[in-house]
């Protein structure tokens, strides 16, 4: 059987930041579309890309089974 090469590892603290990243940048998008103005929909997605890391990152890793 062939071995094949395993993705590699990330620290949890850089998945957290990519995910509260990712969806900040998401909310703020939508917000831009439903018409808020861009200062609003900075702060709004920024409290909230902030929120969603350190829920990742608290919340987020999973405990390995041995």
């Amino acid at each position: 059987m062939d071995h094949l090469p395993r993705p590699p590892s990330f620290d949890h603290g850089v998945i957290s930041f990519l995910w509260g990243l990712g969806l900040g940048l998401f909310i703020w998008l939508g917000l831009l579309g439903i018409g808020i103005s861009g200062a609003t929909a900075f702060i709004m997605a920024a409290l909230a890309g902030a929120a969603i890391f350190l829920y990742v990152r608290i919340y987020g890793e999973e405990e390995l089974k041995r």
